[in-house]
């Protein structure tokens, strides 16, 4: 990596670093910041499905949670509705990040607000109400009284898939696009009339995730919430495109710099051989994050693996940067092959121009912030091997269960 990429790449990173650094010192600034990072793990997501009962519901809830069908924790599918109470649904990985399947608003006297308080209205984060056909005047009073309380409200007209093969049926088929379209303008047509006012409808299909628009209603959860929570809802959506990968990818970057810095301040120690100060548990951890984050751990490929009928074995082969697992040898290695390269004391010095601020720990900040930056491209990298391998045909198709090491 030469001079001039390094300090491109470090720039940017610099001005937040400074810019937080006016009001603050050193350490107060990463103590603060290691409570940022901390509470990610720890912060709650609560996310709301409601609908009629046959709508999808529950093959919605899985594909949220990257799971299939016929997982063992899948919500189950084609069972009559005869529960009052929400149903949870943690997240596979992310135990902070909970599903909720809701009772079904079907009843012919409905009461939006009556519905509210009887699902603990308050304890969510936003709403997703959930048809397979139309949507109801009652799909409609939900929504209205869900804004007007305050949260957000998303609109799914889910098996699409289903509704194309009708669709194309049809002797005067007039193409996919155009039928998406009518069916969106068909959905939006009737929530005007039950008075919702400039509804977005998302359309997609629970089995067919990477299409449709399950992708945008993706990214519009994740631009709908505050900081924190945007940032739990990227680390936890599925990926199930290369796209899902680059946003996640964006994400980390933007926060590198931080626990760079946590590494090299809070509870760092320094090691003589190499005139470092550093965190290695710090750096194993986040690495660690890092595999969950893009499905690289165990749990994740045991996961992938059942839901795309392939043994894990295929989907472990596929990555090929990264050991299996991340120690604190591993990230000493690494300490070492970046301390080793020509560019580093001239990238250090010109940190130190900078923000003099940091003296002693430029060395330690800049070496972890490439470190960082090194494994979060590789494990990128290795996520996308291991989902173009995913999807990739299979001619056995494997009903048997994929074997998860401990």
């Amino acid at each position: 990596m030469g001079h001039t990429v390094t300090k491109l790449m470090i720039t940017t990173e610099l001005e937040k670093l400074k810019s937080a650094l006016e009001n603050k010192n050193l350490l107060d600034l990463s103590k603060e910041i290691k409570e940022e990072l901390d509470s990610l793990n720890s912060i709650t997501l609560d996310i709301a499905i409601t609908g009629v009962s046959g709508a999808g519901k529950s093959s919605f809830v899985n594909a949220l949670r990257g799971v299939s069908d016929y997982d063992d924790s899948a919500a189950k599918i084609g069972t009559t509705e005869t529960t009052m109470n929400p149903e949870k649904y943690k997240h596979p990985i992310f135990p902070n990040v909970a599903i909720w399947d809701l009772p079904g608003i079907g009843t012919t006297e409905f009461k939006a607000n009556e519905h509210l308080k009887m699902t603990e209205f308050a304890k969510y984060d936003f709403f997703i109400i959930v048809t397979a056909e139309r949507f109801t005047e009652n799909d409609a009073l939900l929504s209205n009284e869900i804004q007007k309380m305050g949260k957000r409200c998303y609109l799914v007209r889910s098996k699409i898939d289903l509704s194309i093969m009708s669709e194309e049926r049809n002797p005067y088929y007039v193409g996919k696009e155009k039928s998406l379209e009518k069916i969106r303008e068909y959905c939006c047509e009737n929530l005007r009339k039950a008075g919702v006012s400039n509804p977005k409808v998302f359309l997609l299909s629970s089995w067919k995730p990477n299409l449709y628009d399950f992708p945008l209603l993706q990214d519009t959860l994740k631009n709908e919430q505050d900081d924190l929570k945007r940032l739990v809802i990227i680390e936890s959506m599925p990926v199930y495109s290369r796209e899902a990968l680059e946003i996640k990818k964006a994400a980390i970057e933007e926060i590198l710099w931080k626990a760079a810095l946590v590494s090299c301040v809070i509870d760092a120690i320094t090691i003589p051989d190499l005139s470092l100060v550093c965190d290695f548990p710090f750096l194993v951890t986040t690495m660690e994050k890092f595999y969950k984050i893009f499905g690289l751990d165990e749990r994740s490929l045991y996961i992938l693996a059942k839901r795309v009928g392939k043994p894990i074995d295929e989907l472990r082969l596929a990555i090929k940067k990264l050991p299996t697992k991340i120690t604190i040898e591993f990230v000493q290695d690494q300490v070492k092959i970046e301390l080793s390269k020509s560019w580093i004391k001239t990238t250090v010095a010109y940190v130190l121009g900078f923000i003099p601020l940091l003296g002693s720990l430029a060395s330690s900040f800049v070496t972890t912030y490439f470190i960082l930056k090194k494994i979060l491209n590789d494990v990128v990298e290795d996520a996308k091997n291991v989902l173009a391998k995913a999807i990739e045909p299979y001619a056995k198709h494997s009903a048997e269960t994929p074997v998860m090491n401990d």
